[in-house]
């Protein structure tokens, strides 16, 4: 499996409650954040969802 690097560039403030929760499952707490996860199917959807918010690289 691919390892992706995830990092929260915008803030959660003003932003609907599930993409609030989605970016919780991510791990990502504030911005600037990063995290290294597997590209799951499941992870690759939380992704998709808050694509605005974060940045996504291969590692």
């Amino acid at each position: 499996m691919k390892i992706l690097r995830i990092k929260q560039v915008k803030s959660i403030i003003g932003r609907p409650a599930r993409q609030k929760r989605t970016l919780e499952a991510l791990g990502l707490r504030k911005i600037n954040h990063e995290r290294e996860i597997q590209a799951t199917p499941q992870i690759l959807g939380m992704i998709e969802s808050v694509k605005h918010l974060i940045t996504v690289e291969e590692v």
